[in-house]
């Protein structure tokens, strides 16, 4: 009976009765319980039959049949109106912001929405018909029937035309479109964020909430908490919604707000570079270059040497400006570069494109004068800090790395002020790869002679008076170190000459045989691949760890001073960066010291280290911390942490629990997760 009952179309004639008795005063509580049946229906028939429910009750037909039977009633409201007659809509509203709440938006809008935009097109009355709709949704169902519209409306225009003015009238509404979807959520498409934004910017009436809007998101991309404590993903999305809103934006609107437009701008760029997450700088970059060639149309813009990835977003409106900003960027490059220098491979005429009214010289007899680099370690040392000679000090540099690992004797007996003179080192020519040579000969000098020139570094890193480079410089150059040492110096050595590297063979067969069960066998040979191995084998690498006995200089003098603020540096304060790298850096060396002597000792520091910072501000200081404890768990022996370090471990687990319920960074969270399933791991396997 009740499938019938759908079936002739008795669910519109039904919701059409409601109607008029609610234009009429009906009965509220019939109202309101056949509002439950009607919504719930597919629920009470389901539980019901068990398992035997007629395909029409199923949720995925049952509520877009529902959506075509509002369209019926509304039609006949249509035809009331016209002929001048009362009626309600309020059931209808009912009826609707119910089935959205229960989570049904997808179904009954996708047959509601279609509708509606054509009959929204041309008619007037139909507007005002669909602007009731919303209108007379309860509050408590305001948000499903909103972000339903705005999910699935096909553009701006349309929502325009379906939700009237809704915004200004409902404050529920208004709350939803102008504060949650932007600024308390995340998850939501770029589409609807142009739906949205579009829409605020259609009607004089909205466009104080649109201002409001781009004020609001600019005070929150502008807030040092918000670029600590929100995910990048949400950082990434209130940029998005800047940029539209900033496309949107007229003229007089952006003179009547142009200072604190200013004034965001340059409070939110500040924060953004101070992060250690690069895609939270690139996003700074981004908004900040756009909002100045917004509001600076007459005169200089912002612009930062830097070339921006924008993969995250996609087919924005707003970008247009960000990517004429580039182009500008890229010609004025271009333009620079219009006179270059070329030289033909194999030849050594030297020609200049654009003078070509000059005569070139004939340097076909030229011969490249080379300087001789220094034979002996101190003479290295005289030229770096003496010598006037650039190509002299240039060869030395170059070949200062081979002289140290050929000399290590006499690398030891100066080992110490090397490694001060190649800290201190300045570039004083163009030379390729400088940093990398530097660091190189850096790396060899530790190598050399460990322990005193460890100390002299780790001492160096919490001294006064160095940039935040050398001192990032020297955490490189320890982990490096550390690395070479601990791995085995040769590379293995065959047993037998004429050794091969395995290879995979194809068996050849014969299907000549009239046998057919050996024809189908050696047809399943000639199609089988099999692995063969050489007639030698490759013994692993092997040797003594060079980084047992040092493990402790290199990691202890660290962990030791970070709480310690100098004139110049306060690891716990603004340079959190250098905080950041330095966990990292701890991380590194833990993990490189296992099987050493010290690890033990080195593992229960790193886990008082770490509770210590637990609960830093900066995700990039937090992702280190949670590699440390990576770095522990594969390091130290299983007995040893469970024996000597139970307590730590215990207060260890239980933060981390916390980590992966509560922190905002994705990558925390990850982390946090490894690290708890590496946890169990090790008790099983003990």
């Amino acid at each position: 009976v009740l499938e019938q009952f759908l079936q002739e179309g008795r669910m519109s004639a039904l919701m059409w009765e409601l109607c008029q008795q609610q234009a009429q005063a009906g009965s509220p509580e019939l109202q309101e319980a056949l509002l439950n049946k009607i919504v719930s229906l597919p629920d009470h028939v389901s539980n019901k039959l068990q398992g035997k429910n007629p395909p029409v009750f199923f949720p995925q037909n049952y509520f877009p049949f529902l959506g075509g039977a509002i369209i019926q009633v509304l039609q006949k409201i249509s035809d009331s109106l016209r002929d001048g007659l009362d009626c309600s809509i309020s059931f209808v509203s009912h009826v609707l912001g119910k089935v959205c709440i229960h989570g049904r938006q997808k179904e009954i809008l996708s047959v509601l929405v279609p509708c509606l935009t054509d009959l929204t097109k041309s008619d007037c009355i139909w507007q005002r018909i669909c602007w009731r709709l919303v209108e007379c949704v309860p509050d408590r169902w305001m948000e499903a029937v909103v972000l339903g519209f705005v999910q699935r409306a096909p553009g701006a225009d349309v929502l325009s035309r379906l939700l009237g003015n809704l915004v200004v009238k409902n404050k529920k509404a208004q709350f939803v479109v102008t504060q949650k979807v932007l600024l308390l959520q995340y998850c939501h498409t770029t589409a609807v964020l142009q739906n949205l934004l579009g829409y605020l910017s259609l009607d004089s009436l909205r466009r104080a909430l649109l201002i409001q809007v781009l004020q609001e998101l600019l005070e929150t991309w502008g807030s040092s908490s918000a670029v600590k404590h929100s995910p990048p993903e949400q950082q990434q999305y209130i940029s998005k919604a800047i940029l539209i809103c900033l496309s949107h934006l007229k003229e007089p609107e952006i003179k009547s707000c142009r200072q604190e437009l200013l004034t965001s701008m340059m409070e939110g760029v500040k924060c953004h570079l101070d992060s250690n997450l690069p895609q939270i700088r690139r996003l700074g970059m981004i908004v900040a270059e756009s909002i100045s060639l917004k509001i600076n149309t007459d005169g200089p813009v912002l612009k930062f040497q830097v070339k921006v990835i924008m993969k995250f977003m996609p087919g924005v409106q707003g970008l247009e400006e960000i990517k004429a900003l580039y182009q500008m960027i890229q010609g004025i490059i271009a333009s620079s570069n219009t006179y270059y220098l070329e030289i033909k491979r194999g030849s050594n005429t030297f020609k200049k494109r654009g003078d070509d009214d000059l005569i070139p010289y004939d340097m076909s007899e030229d011969k490249e004068l080379k300087t001789k680099a220094p034979v002996y370690i101190r003479d290295c040392i005289e030229v770096l800090t003496g010598s006037e000679d650039v190509d002299k000090w240039e060869a030395t540099v170059k070949a200062l790395e081979s002289l140290v690992r050929k000399n290590p004797a006499a690398t030891r007996e100066v080992s110490v002020e090397l490694a001060k003179i190649l800290l201190h080192l300045e570039e004083k020519t163009c030379i390729e790869g400088f940093m990398e040579l530097r660091q190189r000969a850096q790396v060899a000098v530790l190598t050399t002679d460990p322990i005193p020139v460890a100390k002299y570094l780790t001492s160096q890193f919490y001294s006064l008076n160095y940039s935040l480079r050398q001192r990032m410089d020297i955490l490189d150059v320890l982990v490096l170190a550390a690395q070479e040492l601990s791995y085995p110096k040769s590379y293995g050595k065959t047993k037998h000459s004429g050794a091969q590297k395995p290879c995979i063979q194809l068996l050849p067969g014969s299907d000549s045989s009239k046998d057919w069960r050996r024809i189908v066998d050696e047809r399943i040979k000639s199609k089988t691949r099999r692995f063969a191995t050489g007639q030698s084998q490759v013994e692993l690498a092997s040797g003594p760890n060079e980084f047992n006995s040092v493990a402790g200089h290199f990691f202890f003098p660290l962990i030791q001073h970070f709480d310690r603020p100098l004139t110049t540096f306060d690891l716990l304060g603004e340079d959190h960066f250098v905080l950041g790298r330095l966990v990292h850096t701890l991380a590194i060396l833990m993990y490189l010291a296992v099987n050493t002597v010290a690890v033990t000792a080195m593992g229960k520091a790193l886990l008082e280290f770490v509770w210590a910072l637990r609960f830093h501000t900066d995700s990039y200081v937090r992702q280190g911390l949670l590699s440390c404890i990576s770095s522990v768990l594969l390091s130290v022996p299983t007995e040893r942490l469970l024996e000597d370090m139970t307590e730590e471990l215990l207060e260890t687990q239980s933060w981390l629990g916390d980590v992966v319920e509560k922190d905002p960074d994705g990558d925390c969270r990850r982390l946090a997760l490894q690290n708890l399933l590496l946890m169990e791991n090790l008790k099983k396997k003990l």
